[in-house]
């Protein structure tokens, strides 16, 4: 056969191909001559030919037929034909094929080879597509290797270490001799993978992160040494030594430090000079002083230095890049909530970013302005935001309107000024005002007795030019319910509105022929006519015939509202002042008296308690209303019957089986539930009697759940009002070395149980058992029988969504005789 091809050559002819599909004829011709080549076992061209595949396969054709001849190569004695094997092993084979396998014992033998660089070929194979058996197998041979006297090797085997405790987390005691020892190496590049292996070590074991930090002395020399350090060629960037060096040091830092009192301490000083001996006139400096930034905000450091990083950042706002004006941005709006004060300061700056021409660093000060708005500050800060929403992209709007609307509740000063910013939004923002925003507004109106007069006048000339949806539905409200306050011209606020009775149907009327009305703003506008009409005394003939003109509106909605309003004018006229007579003040529910919140899907939710008792009979819950469905979506809630059904329990449990295997299966019971003339178990802590029995009356805790760091230990009480009720606490603990956040514990009971699962303490749980999430569950057992239960637990670690299901069946005897 006739010598192949060179790679050069291929890519220059590769590179003529004036359309695709001369391309793709190209490849195929090439890719047919190789397999040819293969299949005569031509090892003369061999490494030419993977060489040309690996071209192919980066250009994102086909090239898995040649993954047996890397293993060839790679069995070769010749260098280069080694390195194009490897090279081809790392583009072309992954753990998911079996081939890789049969690489173990080559790169075993390449490990323990003479020459450095084959050895180094090996750890690099081995560091970049390893599989957890391969690790297994070879890292004895590494750990060797991290014990080397050859700095080369020395580095390559720290990041190939760092892959086999990815791949097999239980092998990370056999590098703990060979890791100390590192930090004492002058070369840099062995320093920079030794503080790498040292930071994987520590993310993922906290009995490692307690070893190292007793290093936390040495790391700080070391980036002393890199500050203080004069001109070096070799390791200088844009004269910083080492800045890659400085900002792993400073990550490390910041994960030895976190809740720790004493390492947070002894690298106060470093972090200080640090923070103020970079330069910033290069990316490089922005670089190791946004590290610094992150270092300081997550130790336990001091009040003036959080203050100090806070000033970095409030510098990197005027820098003219865009990237770190984002950055500054995403990193103050993260520390706002525990150093308020000090992003104070920058507040200005931050206002100035609203009218920056890059809309990911509008957003970003937009979030950050509404979290910077207090008592002190709104009436400043309203108006920055309001004449940002005039000016801002389309998509800005709803999401500005809506944070205008909480602040402005959150911190008004007044009612007027309340008033007048909510009107001021509804003109700016106009359609872009979210659809929940219209009953929100109108309960404040409602609220607002006072303020009633002035608040119709200002949005009966708001409408007269305008026909956004959500004003025109919040006027047409207010107008119904005011329009005797409109008419009388009853404003001691501003010069009052001459307007009549006609003139205030007209518009009503034009909201209803127009083309651009919803129909939800119809029928706002129909019914404001029909309240108006016990409001006005000369038009009541004209209502009534606009009522029935829109008896036959082809709208349903709107044509069924006018059959009945025209009813109410016809055999129900005696009803219809009572009927249509002002709504009262909309009293917000709180959380104030007897009240409890409700946890459903992870989402709070608050529900008010009954005092008087309920009736004798007894209340069937529906049996939708029977199980929290954990599989559900957020429209699914758990609902609570105030009193165990009358009907006789199934001869299973009737336990939500998630799984499909779950075997609860009790006794049959034919008897029906007793009643119960008490009040129901949600309600037994509103009694003037002890609410529990004391702990001591020999109820043993169990261990419920315990994986992946995660504790969930259950203890119990019982209730003195209701000896069926059993009251369970969970206490939610966190082992590992990072917080557990967006904590949710679910519950699931038999259809004989009844359960009521009340707010957690938090929905963060500390790490390293620093803290606890406290929760209460209510169990009603009338029938005496052996509680069961399943639970499921979500919760966010480590960046990843972690989601688990578990049965609890050992549940003391006491807890449910």
């Amino acid at each position: 056969m006739p010598a192949p091809i060179r790679l050069r050559e291929l890519i220059r002819t590769i590179r003529t191909a004036r359309t695709q599909a001369e391309e793709r004829e190209m490849i195929q011709k090439e890719c047919a001559a190789i397999r040819s080549s293969f299949r005569e076992e031509d090892n003369t061209y061999r490494c030419r030919n993977v060489a040309k595949l690996l071209y192919m396969h980066m250009l994102g054709y086909p090239a898995h037929f040649g993954q047996l001849e890397c293993l060839k190569l790679i069995a070769s004695q010749k260098f280069t034909d080694k390195r194009i094997g490897y090279l081809g092993a790392m583009l072309l084979l992954d753990e998911r094929q079996d081939v890789h396998l049969l690489m173990t014992n080559c790169i075993k033998n390449d490990l323990n080879h003479s020459t450095q660089y084959v050895q180094g070929l090996a750890l690099c194979t081995l560091g970049c597509m390893g599989s957890s058996e391969m690790c297994r197998d070879l890292a004895g041979e590494v750990e060797k290797l991290l014990k080397t006297s050859n700095s080369y090797l020395r580095k390559k085997a720290a990041l190939c270490a760092v892959h086999v405790i990815r791949k097999v987390p239980e092998l990370m005691e056999m590098f703990l001799p060979a890791t100390k020892n590192l930090l004492n190496e002058k070369n840099h590049g062995v320093l920079h993978t030794s503080v790498v292996l040292l930071t994987e070590m520590c993310e993922r074991s906290p009995d490692m992160l307690a070893h190292f930090r007793k290093l936390v002395p040495q790391l700080v020399r070391i980036l002393k040494n890199l500050i203080m350090s004069g001109y070096s060629p070799e390791h200088d960037v844009s004269g910083i030594s080492d800045p890659f060096l400085q900002v792993r040091i400073l990550r490390l830092l910041r994960i030895l430090g976190r809740n720790d009192d004493d390492s947070s301490e002894a690298m106060n000083d470093i972090l200080a000079q640090v923070a103020t001996n970079t330069e910033t006139s290069k990316n490089v400096g922005n670089a190791i002083l946004y590290e610094t930034v992150l270092t300081i905000m997550d130790i336990k450091s001091e009040s003036g230095l959080r203050v100090l990083a806070i000033n970095i950042l409030g510098r990197f706002l005027l820098n003219n890049d865009k990237n770190i004006r984002y950055v500054a941005l995403t990193s103050l709006l993260k520390t706002v909530q525990t150093d308020h004060n000090a992003v104070q300061r920058h507040r200005s700056t931050i206002v100035d970013c609203l009218k920056d021409l890059d809309v990911s660093i509008k957003r970003r000060a937009m979030e950050l302005s509404f979290a910077l708005v207090n008592g002190n500050n709104v009436r400043g800060m309203m108006k920055e935001l309001l004449y940002f929403l005039d000016s801002c992209e389309p998509e800005f709007k709803a999401d500005c309107a809506s944070g205008i609307f909480l602040a402005a509740e959150k911190y008004a000063p007044s009612k007027r000024w309340h008033i007048d910013t909510i009107m001021r939004v509804l003109t700016t923002a106009g359609s872009y005002v979210r659809d929940d925003a219209v009953p929100n507004l109108i309960q404040l109106i409602t609220n607002s007795v006072e303020m009633h007069a002035y608040t119709v006048q200002r949005l009966y000339k708001a409408i007269l030019g305008d026909y956004s949806q959500p004003l025109v539905q919040v006027a047409s409200w207010c107008i119904g319910e005011y329009g005797d306050l409109l008419v009388s011209g009853q404003c001691e606020e501003e010069e009052p509105v001459q307007v009549t009775e006609d003139e205030v149907l007209d518009i009503l009327e034009s909201v209803l022929i127009s083309n651009m009305s919803a129909s939800v703003t119809r029928g706002y506008a129909l019914t404001a006519i029909m309240k108006l009409s016990t409001r006005f005394t000369c038009t009541v003939n004209r209502i009534k015939k606009v009522v029935s003109i829109y008896g036959s509106s082809i709208d349903v909605e709107i044509q069924q509202r006018a059959v009945e309003y025209n009813a109410l004018f016809k055999k129900y006229d005696h009803m219809r002042p009572a009927l249509l007579e002002r709504m009262p003040v909309m009293e917000k529910v709180t959380t104030n008296g007897p009240t409890e919140i409700v946890q459903t899907n992870g989402e709070t939710e608050t529900a008010v308690l009954e005092t008087k008792p309920p009736h004798s009979g007894l209340q069937t819950g529906s049996q939708a209303n029977d199980l929290l469905d954990l599989l559900g979506g957020n429209d699914i809630t758990p609902v609570i019957p105030t009193a165990p059904t009358s009907k006789p329990a199934s001869a299973g449990g009737e336990l939500l089986d998630l799984l499909g295997d779950l075997n609860l299966t009790g006794s049959p019971v034919s008897a029906p539930a007793p009643q119960i003339s008490q009040p129901p178990f949600l309600l037994d802590g509103l009694s003037s009697q002890p609410l529990f029995n004391d702990i001591a009356a020999g109820i043993p805790s169990i261990t419920a759940y315990s994986k992946n760091g995660l504790k969930i230990d259950f203890s119990f009480e019982r209730s003195n009002t209701n000896p069926s009720v059993t009251v369970i606490t969970i206490q939610a603990s966190n082992s590992t070395e990072l917080d557990m956040t967006d904590f949710v514990f679910q519950a699931a009971v038999p259809k004989t149980f009844q359960l009521q699962l009340l707010s957690p303490s938090s929905s963060v749980i500390p790490a390293f058992n620093s803290g606890t999430i406290t929760q209460v569950i209510k169990v009603l057992n009338p029938q005496k029988q052996q509680l069961r239960m399943r639970i499921k637990l979500t919760y966010n670690h480590k960046g990843s969504a972690m989601q688990d299901l578990a049965e609890v069946n050992n549940f003391p005897p006491q807890s449910w005789q």
